[in-house]
């Protein structure tokens, strides 16, 4: 039995001087730590995502037995939000089902914060700054440069990603062979992403894409421009994707909406379909602030920190060793 840690006594000291500069920069500007729950009786409806689910056995007055293992505190954050709290971060594991590899592990590190009276791209501005107080943890630099995501496959790909033919899409990944089969527009867009244009990212560069097509909406607001576009970010540190942000969405009916149109594609797909957020819903509808949140994946960023390509190099036990 290997029972030796996954990652180097240099990995797992990093992470506690990564997770004191965090608190430190939001302690600064007076965002408040919280704390969530981890398991609740509704789970992500989002039909990529995949979440654990467990049964509690005890005697029990306070709902269904089968609780879902977060995949983000998300819900609960926006609840605090709704109910007045006002800016605030989580810093915390998260679960996730499926893959367990060199890049992915089940359990992992999320940063989520949300500030409130702030769009997207001041947000932006904030993870930006943040992400450079952590890679100055290693003696690192990076200048933020902000792109349209449909601006960026027009440049670098000579495509418009919102209105070219799936088959344009398709063409553009050239010598890229993948199987056709059930792959819609925003599954071609996703390839010609990690297969095209990551691996072209430089690696002192944070690339900040805004501006997502409004079918990758997830959580996040419309915007009813001339094409209608998602207020939402990514930020890439070289290729690695870091984080995931949002103009949120504030209408209840709208996210019910898309809770249960996810819900119908997961049927669709024969895929477990958690219960939808209820307790979400009824907060957005009492009244949600308008605010911009974003998730940052820490095991992402201390690979990024470390130049390693293996997630197992930055946890003290991977999902093999746990």
């Amino acid at each position: 039995m290997n029972w030796q840690p996954s990652a180097s006594f240099e990995a797992i000291r990093l992470r506690a001087r990564l997770n004191a500069t965090v608190r430190a920069f939001f302690a600064a500007r007076e965002v408040l730590e919280v704390e969530t729950p981890v398991m609740s009786q509704a789970g992500n409806t989002d039909p990529n995502i995949a979440s654990f689910s467990l049964e509690f056995g005890g005697h029990v007055n306070a709902g269904p037995r089968r609780r879902w293992l977060r995949t983000s505190p998300e819900f609960p954050l926006k609840r605090l939000l709704a109910a007045g709290l006002g800016d605030c971060y989580e810093l915390g594991r998260v679960f996730r089902d499926g893959e367990a590899g060199g890049r992915h592990n089940p359990e992992f590190t999320m940063l989520e914060w949300y500030r409130v009276g702030w769009d997207h791209q001041r947000l932006v501005d904030e993870c930006a700054d943040l992400l450079r107080d952590c890679l100055a943890l290693v003696g690192r630099e990076a200048r933020l440069r902000r792109v349209a995501y449909r601006d960026l496959y027009r440049g670098m790909l000579g495509i418009d990603p919102m209105l070219d033919a799936i088959d344009v899409l398709r063409n553009a990944l050239g010598d890229v062979r993948v199987d056709p089969e059930g792959l819609q527009r925003d599954d071609w867009l996703d390839l010609l992403m990690t297969h095209r244009l990551q691996p072209a990212f430089a690696d002192d560069q944070l690339l900040a894409l805004y501006d997502y097509p409004a079918s990758q909406c997830a959580l996040a607001r419309v915007r009813a421009d001339d094409v209608p576009v998602a207020e939402r970010f990514e930020i890439y540190l070289g290729p690695l994707e870091l984080a995931n942000g949002y103009h949120e969405l504030a209408d209840a009916q709208e996210q019910s909406r898309r809770f249960h149109r996810d819900v119908e594609v997961r049927k669709a797909r024969g895929a477990p379909a958690p219960a939808v957020d209820a307790r979400l819903l009824a907060a957005l509808a009492a009244g949600f602030p308008d605010c911009a949140g974003v998730a940052l994946g820490v095991d992402r960023l201390l690979m990024a920190m470390l130049g390693t390509p293996r997630i197992a190099d930055v946890l003290g036990f991977d999902f093999a060793r746990a």
